[in-house]
């Protein structure tokens, strides 16, 4: 028999007094629960995170709702989406985390055991840079916490900080194009990008003295809008571009056509060039260097798990 919080849905809950809001630790799981359906994106995909079923996520949140006395996000056909309500109990609930966070962190300092969360993210299609220490880095802050649970996931620059502003991440690896106030960068490794070409491509099977700036400038070139707009490379008109792409893997694919040229990472590209796929086009100077840095909120406290991470990634 269903409950009556679940055939509730989206209902309009009755508010209720802040002054007899109380936390209690079945209302600890339920924030959790609400968290990482906000960081899910949806119900159906934190569902499969916790391993939990639709029906009983549903009922969650909710539950969590009428606790609260406020509708916290729709959910249905249209989609998910956080209420007004929604992001002011998401960053509170976030804030209650950190806390405990700190609390733990500062019970179990004296047994010199580190506990807590660490949430990573990291620019998509980088794992096949030899120079990334992402892995090594959390190899070894695994070994030096096991207990910590590490989230790590991929993203693109914009979610990246987006994430990094809201709170869902402590830090981040990315390229730095561009250094804005809001955050702390501290340099990690340099990412070479270069011009490449297709095998069908009319350049590929071409003298490399007659591959000139001019002639580049004649070809279709990709516009990854992910990129181009943030790094100093003004010799293309990528703007004017109408061939656009936002992941480094669609770029690659639009290059693979044969139509048209692009940038791709040095390292992406290495295997399709062995493959006598691609060739890199014109001289050293077209390329593009890319500072990746270890990115953190400014004015967020670098906990004892950040700093180990840190530490493993060379970082004083």
């Amino acid at each position: 028999m269903e409950s009556k919080v679940s055939n509730m849905g989206n209902m309009n809950y009755p508010r209720t007094d802040n002054s007899s809001v109380s936390i209690n630790n079945v209302d600890l799981k339920l924030l959790r629960v609400f968290k990482c359906v906000v960081e899910a994106g949806g119900l159906t995909s934190a569902s499969h995170e916790l391993n939990t079923g639709l029906a009983t996520i549903s009922k969650q949140v909710s539950d969590l709702e009428i606790r609260l006395g406020m509708t916290l996000c729709s959910r249905g056909r249209e989609g998910f989406e956080l209420t007004a309500y929604g992001i002011t109990v998401y960053q509170a609930t976030l804030e209650l985390f950190a806390s405990l966070n700190t609390f733990r962190d500062r019970l179990h300092h004296s047994r010199n055991e580190l506990l807590g969360d660490f949430s990573l993210s990291v620019v998509d299609n980088t794992i096949s840079d030899p120079q990334s220490p992402v892995t090594k880095a959390v190899q070894q802050l695994h070994i030096a916490a096991p207990k910590v649970n590490i989230r790590l996931q991929t993203a693109h620059l914009d979610d990246i900080e987006k994430g990094l502003n809201e709170g869902r991440f402590n830090c981040a690896i990315a390229p730095a194009y561009e250094k804005k106030s809001d955050f702390d960068y501290y340099n990690i490794y340099d990412e070479i990008s270069c011009l490449y070409c297709s095998c069908e491509h009319v350049l590929f099977n071409e003298d490399h003295n007659k591959i000139t700036l001019e002639r580049l400038k004649q070809q279709r070139i990709i516009n990854h809008t992910y990129v181009t707009h943030r790094h100093s490379n003004k010799l293309f008109a990528f703007n004017e571009s109408n061939i656009q792409a936002v992941q480094v893997e669609a770029v690659a694919m639009l290059i693979l056509t044969g139509h048209f040229i692009g940038y791709l990472p040095e390292h992406y590209a290495q295997r399709y060039v062995n493959e006598n796929k691609l060739r890199a086009l014109g001289p050293p100077e077209l390329q593009i260097t890319a500072p990746f840095c270890l990115i953190i909120k400014k004015g967020r406290k670098i906990n004892q798990i950040i700093k180990v991470f840190m530490d493993a990634l060379g970082i004083a």
